[in-house]
């Protein structure tokens, strides 16, 4: 028997041992910190869970005919803005300046090739990317509420598709990469925790270009459409209030102090939000309707998203309370500015989350205030000061939004198409564009 082969890989596998040791010894040095990790871990599943959350509020307002259409279009963005995400979106958005500035750019993150062994502040950036993923997917979804009944599939895949590369991607590098330029503004940068400018007041803006764009769905005002299932709205309130713990508390990618801020100033904010749109309907009209109740809960959530993590209870409360207002009146003036925002994205992200944006700076703790002076060359830093970079921020997320949104949707409407056909919008968009019904019923076209 011939042992040579056996011998030759016996001292192979000796000189290798040191190797091993080593590799495992550079693991060891890269600590990962096993609370901050679980959390983010949750957080990131907590804001998926958003998505079914949203199919479900936005599902339950619309006809019949178009229940499925609707959630489709919450679902979609979880499969296209998910693998554009991590092809590309990841690096546009926290990668290095280029362009000005404009947007990102690092080759480690594209297709997340580089970030297979990578640990940021004790949490592996694996579930970094993936928890900021989901802010990703999320955000168009909420446009679509503005286009609900009256789009064409391949239109609305097209429509998220060019707006996440061209609105979302250069607005979250300009207020969350470390070298955005709202990032960098002022003292400590432009406040906005959890996507209040680059989440709602983004999606809320283009929302209205959108609507002004497509025009009023078929028989809007004139005759009355009711929602098919409010049932199904208020369930997927609930889902979407308690994923909303994970995107503000999630957004401090961490498992401490502020943390607990921002879980409890999400709840306050939601319960206040609620409580006023109750007492504005019963004083108004004598009676409590459920879908004011998640109004005012959205009102609330939204208002808190960017300032959760400065603001105190009190705070809160006043902030869910002047959304609850705000976008109260805001939707009741729908039909006299001549848009048909179908589910008031407009509203409610838009009014409500810009809202919370400007009026943030005058409820920070005085600590946060006392650390940005500290960054500053005079030793000073007021609320004044904070309201001025918070106004440069929403001034350029609407700018941005508003522009390229139009442009976005005049080229979706003169290749693909964007608007369904008079006919088709008629029978419903399940049965046109899906050959589906949603309730396995047949039902008129009401």
């Amino acid at each position: 028997m011939n042992r040579k082969p056996l011998s030759l890989l016996a001292i192979l596998t000796l000189l290798s041992l040191p190797q091993i040791s080593l590799a495992q010894e550079e693991v060891a040095d890269v600590v990962v910190d096993s609370g901050t990790t679980a959390w983010m871990l949750i957080s990131t599943a907590l804001v998926l869970f958003m998505v079914p959350g949203l199919a479900m509020f936005y599902g339950g307002l619309v006809r019949t005919k178009n229940v499925i259409g609707t959630m489709m279009h919450s679902f979609v963005s979880m499969a296209l803005i998910g693998v554009l995400w991590v092809v590309c979106g990841y690096s546009l958005t926290f990668g290095e300046n280029i362009l000005g500035g404009f947007v990102g750019w690092n080759w480690d993150y594209f297709m997340l090739q580089g970030i297979d062994d990578r640990v940021v502040d004790g949490v592996p950036e694996y579930v970094l990317a993936m928890f900021q993923g989901k802010f990703a997917i999320i955000t168009p979804a909420l446009i679509s509420g503005a286009l609900a009944e009256r789009v064409y599939f391949r239109g609305y895949c097209l429509f998220i598709s060019l707006w996440f590369l061209l609105v979302y991607c250069p607005l979250c590098h300009w207020v969350w990469a470390s070298d955005g330029w709202l990032f960098n503004a002022g003292a400590n940068g432009v406040i906005d925790l959890a996507g209040g400018l680059v989440i709602h007041v983004s999606a809320g803006f283009s929302a209205l270009v959108g609507a002004y764009y497509l025009g009023k769905r078929q028989g809007h005002p004139k005759e009355t459409i009711n929602p098919n299932n409010l049932v199904m709205t208020m369930m997927g309130a609930g889902f979407l209030w308690v994923g909303w713990f994970g995107f503000n508390a999630g957004s401090t990618v961490q498992s401490g102090l502020d943390t607990a801020r921002a879980l409890t100033m999400t709840q306050v904010s939601a319960a206040s939000g609620a409580l006023t749109w109750v007492v504005i309907e019963a004083l108004r009209f004598k009676k409590v309707t459920s879908l004011g109740f998640v109004s005012g809960v959205l009102a609330g959530l939204v208002v808190i998203t960017p300032a959760a993590g400065v603001v105190q209870p009190i705070g809160a409360i006043i902030l869910g309370a002047a959304s609850s207002v705000a976008c109260f009146y805001a939707l009741r003036m729908k039909d006299k500015l001549g848009y048909d925002d179908s589910l008031d994205c407009f509203g409610i992200h838009g009014i409500g989350s810009g809202l919370g944006v400007l009026l943030l700076a005058f409820f920070i703790r005085p600590s946060w205030l006392s650390d940005a002076a500290a960054n500053t060359e005079s030793g000073t830093w007021t609320a004044l000061n904070q309201f001025g970079i918070q106004t440069l921020g929403i001034a350029a997320t609407i700018g941005l939004s508003v522009v390229v949104t139009l442009i976005i949707c005049f080229i979706v409407g003169k290749t693909v198409g964007f608007r369904v056909d008079p006919q088709k919008e008629v029978i419903g968009i399940d049965q046109s564009l899906h050959g589906e019904h949603g309730y396995g019923l047949v039902h008129s076209t009401d």
